[in-house]
């Protein structure tokens, strides 16, 4: 996902990204300007404004907290799930998602920022990680939903990110899409199968998709016109498509894979116009999306409490693993001796 970060502020104040600086040297902007205008790849050892690195900065570590944060709405299913087929599937995708956050935690790191500085704002509320993730999985039905519809929109967001002008970033998000593309896929063909069952399934199902629909469609943030960082972020090459289109471009291609499920999407004003050669829909309530934005959605403060606590709880391990990595190193000074 999770162009939100463009339009979401870490902490409370503007949400406009700040100009750049007049001291940056005029040299280097020069050339730093004219690697984005090419279309080039901006790497870490490379020369970059303030302003952009503390951009991917922000973009990447709430990519990086919705992955990890996106583990739990599905992996308290893992011990329900209806087979071991399910299950196996199931701890697949959210193993996939906890690399992911590695990864991107990775990415980060590259701009000089430390994953204990990242942890660390996510676990005091100061940085963000997507909105859909705070809403619960009431049934199982959910998980082949959360797969079909939230990892479908991730995908749309997602891709356009290989070609992010910032490599570590571009490169990460190869093998993340091809990872969700697995994820959305499996999400589709478990409702296909629920589908085909009895009637009580078939209304799981699209009671289902009429609690997530509009929940996606937010997914891809504010409307372009109340999402001011997103014009500069485009402007680096680090968001390539605007949060209207992906939405559109979601849509699109949701509308006639839902025909196919058999359920119908929770909008009497979607509908296809000739003229414009895309889908209409209906207003997005982007009260309830500011408002679970700002922590009070219905699994906030049990997402970020789950979050803390796996962090403390794990203490030991990382305590172990530097106490091993001292030892080791002593032993090679030791022997170099």
């Amino acid at each position: 996902m999770y162009t939100q970060s463009m339009s979401v502020p870490d902490e409370a104040g503007s949400r406009t990204v700040q100009p750049l600086a007049l001291s940056e040297p005029a040299e280097r902007m020069a050339r730093f300007d004219a690697c984005i205008d090419a279309d080039g790849r901006i790497e870490p050892q490379d020369w970059m404004p303030e302003a952009y690195r503390k951009t991917l900065v922000r973009q990447i570590s709430q990519h990086a907290h919705s992955e990890i944060v996106g583990m739990l709405p599905e992996g308290n299913w893992i011990s329900r799930a209806p087979s071991l087929k399910r299950k196996a599937i199931l701890l697949a995708k959210v193993q996939d998602e906890g690399g992911h956050g590695l990864y991107l935690y990775s990415a980060a790191e590259t701009l000089g920022t430390s994953r204990d500085q990242m942890l660390d704002a996510l676990h005091s509320g100061r940085a963000k990680y997507s909105s859909i993730f705070n809403y619960p999985t009431l049934n199982w039905a959910d998980v082949g939903v959360v797969g079909w519809l939230v990892d479908g929109a991730a995908i749309m967001n997602q891709v356009p990110l290989c070609r992010c002008s910032y490599g570590p970033y571009a490169r990460a998000m190869v093998r993340v899409c091809k990872e969700e593309s697995f994820h959305q896929r499996q999400g589709y063909e478990a409702l296909l199968v629920m589908m085909r069952g009895t009637q009580a399934q078939r209304d799981m199902v699209q009671d289902a998709v009429n609690r997530w629909w509009w929940k996606c469609l937010a997914m891809f943030g504010p409307p372009d016109s109340d999402s001011p960082n997103s014009g500069q972020g485009m402007r680096w090459g680090i968001k390539r498509v605007s949060n209207d289109d992906l939405r559109q471009q979601f849509v699109d291609a949701t509308v006639p894979q839902a025909k196919v499920l058999g359920v119908s999407l929770p909008d009497p004003l979607l509908k296809w116009n000739e003229e414009r050669q895309h889908h209409d829909y209906g207003p997005i309530d982007w009260d309830e999306f500011w408002n679970t934005v700002n922590g009070n959605g219905p699994c906030n403060k049990e997402r970020l409490a789950t979050r803390v606590k796996a962090h403390q709880d794990g203490a030991w391990v990382r305590e172990a693993a530097l106490a091993h990595a001292r030892k080791q190193e002593q032993r090679r000074m030791k022997e170099a001796a």
